[in-house]
């Protein structure tokens, strides 16, 4: 086993088959436990082998299978910021093992790795040794890599339908294709190593690919060309995508797409590459239905007919646009589907379905083409109430809102305090800073981090990691140490002031009372319980001004009359 190889507290608790916590435990309550070898505070890094030898001696269980060893191999062998080129000439290995290169890339010239490769290969296979390396590549760089749900890639497939061609020009690391079922997938990624290993998962598959490594917006490496069905999922929010010079691109055909609307050029470059009558379905951000600067775009894909429907996935987005190429000669359609998927994904394909066979069901192109042309489904379904059935059941809502205040009692004593920046000097908390600028890297909320404004909102983050907004701060904590809502409540109490988009306001200057993990997790409760109350309070408030406003449409428009 190689000395330079390192494991993280959640390599080494997936190995061990315990989770997280114990790994923890094991470091506090065990004085010989192997110290940090790397890393940092917060995401140490320990010697494979003295881990290893340290579960030896105790008898306890440590799977080090070929894959395992493999990986952490392969890691070993240079910088983490090379591990993506080493992941690629690994399957390139594979892919010469399984016949389909006649060489493989010299520079993986390691005995030891090729050996565990070879021992990989026949173990499990030249496909599934490849994705296992690929998923803890994944995991290893979940922070700073973006891909698409399994769920949603897969409902994007079935909404395109059984195809033998797709393009993904903004392919990543090739979840649409796989997910798609296509024999033959045409891909671009503008990074050169995510290119390289989508298009070996795909070969490794026995699927031709085609996949280039530059933008696709700016360097269209598919020009002319055209598949069954166009998935993808872009990129959201990118100033510099090359607006300049693409001014008298022929792929506009829809109107030259605004500086601030990247997305509508992405719409337009995936049906430029869609046959006449072939389908595109492209994740979009929320934003991109209803921003006034794309209401000209949106309103000519509209009166073509190229847009069948949009769909809010999640209630904080994406969207999912559904767009048909027209064919010549082809009749426009006169409606459009709108909805929400809400907690149910499957909902989107039985909507579509029902949409199909019933056209007339879906909302008329001729109401949008208004002074805002406004795609968004909720704006939609408030345009269409009835103000008579809405008000009842709003108020229905308002009924049960109660706001339950936590029982708080007086007290005069006077904790002793610290600061985060002391906490982060300890290894307690870790700061991640999400930079102002929408279009450079965000760090990934993970459950259990503290998400905070500069306007005093904290929160704890809760569900799969997601990239959090632009100027929003990630706070990781040590959860054996310190307990995340008691922190949250205590920047939420600092009521930090609004920042210009030049300033940072230093959240390391916050005050933190000492206190036990025991009393902070009470106090804790106590601040999310407190949220909650703001929270209720706040939902009042708005449904109450909804009961305003539609006890007075309802009354003028006819369908309220004043009762007893």
């Amino acid at each position: 086993m190689d000395d330079d190889a390192t494991v993280s507290a959640a390599d080494i608790a997936r190995l061990a088959g315990v989770g997280r916590a114990a790994v923890s435990n094991w470091r506090r309550r065990y004085p010989d436990f192997p110290p940090p070898v790397g890393g940092t505070a917060s995401s140490p890094l320990f010697g494979l082998s003295a881990v290893a030898g340290w579960f030896r001696a105790r008898g306890k269980k440590f799977e080090l299978s070929a894959g395992e060893r493999a990986w952490q191999r392969l890691r070993a062998l240079g910088d983490d910021l090379d591990l993506a080129e080493r992941v690629s000439r690994a399957g390139g290995f594979f892919a010469f093992q399984a016949g389909i290169f006649d060489t493989f890339d010299s520079e993986l010239d390691d005995p030891e790795l090729l050996t565990l490769l070879s021992e990989l290969t026949h173990q499990a296979g030249p496909v599934e040794a490849f994705e296992l390396l690929c998923r803890r590549y994944f995991e290893a760089h979940s922070r700073r890599l973006s891909a698409t749900p399994e769920p949603i890639a897969e409902l994007m497939a079935r909404l395109a339908g059984p195809v033998s061609t797709i393009l993904d020009p903004a392919c990543g690391f090739g979840a649409l294709a796989l997910a798609s079922g296509a024999k033959t997938v045409l891909g671009q990624d503008s990074d050169p190593m995510t290119a390289s290993i989508a298009e070996l998962r795909l070969r490794l598959r026995g699927i031709e690919a085609e996949v280039h490594a530059v933008d696709a917006l700016r360097e269209d490496a598919f020009a002319g060309r055209t598949a069954e069905a166009v998935l993808c999922d872009p990129p959201f929010n990118e100033r510099a995508w090359g607006h300049d010079e693409l001014v008298g691109d022929a792929r506009w055909e829809y109107g030259l797409p605004p500086r601030g609307e990247p997305e509508l050029a992405w719409v337009q470059h995936c049906l430029a590459h869609v046959e006449p009558g072939g389908t595109v379905v492209i994740l979009m951000p929320g934003a991109a239905a209803g921003r006034r600067s794309g209401k000209r775009i949106r309103g000519n894909l509209l009166r073509a007919g190229a847009v069948r429907a949009v769909v809010t996935l999640t209630p904080t987005g994406p969207d999912l646009w559904l767009l048909r190429r027209p064919a010549p000669g082809e009749r426009a359609p006169s409606t459009v589907l709108l909805g929400e998927a809400g907690d149910d994904l499957s909902t989107v394909e039985a909507s579509w379905r029902e949409f199909g066979a019933h056209p007339e069901s879906g909302v008329r192109i001729i109401d949008l083409l208004d002074d805002d042309v406004d795609l968004t489904p909720a704006r939609r379904r408030t345009r269409d109430e009835d103000p008579g059935q809405a008000f009842q059941a709003v108020r229905a809502r308002f009924a049960g809102l109660a706001p339950q205040l936590p029982p708080l009692e007086a007290a005069d004593a006077e904790p002793a305090f610290t600061t985060i920046g002391e906490l982060v000097k300890a290894g307690v908390v870790d700061v991640r800073y999400a930079p102002v600028r929408a279009d450079a890297e965000h760090p990934l909320a993970e459950a259990g981090d503290v998400v905070a404004s500069v306007t005093g909102i904290a929160y704890v983050h809760s569900g799969p990691p997601e990239p959090v907004g632009a100027g929003l701060t990630v706070y990781r904590v040590d959860s054996d140490r310190l307990d995340a809502d008691f922190l949250a409540g205590c920047l939420r109490a600092a009521d930090l002031p609004a920042a210009s988009a030049s300033t940072r306001i230093d959240g390391r200057r916050v005050r933190i009372p000492r206190v036990p993990l025991a009393v902070q997790r009470e106090y804790g409760e106590v601040f999310r319980r407190l949220a909650e109350f703001d929270a209720v309070l706040r939902e009042t408030a708005e449904t109450g001004r909804e009961l305003v406003r539609l006890g007075f449409a309802g009354l003028v428009g006819g369908r309220l009359r004043p009762g007893q």
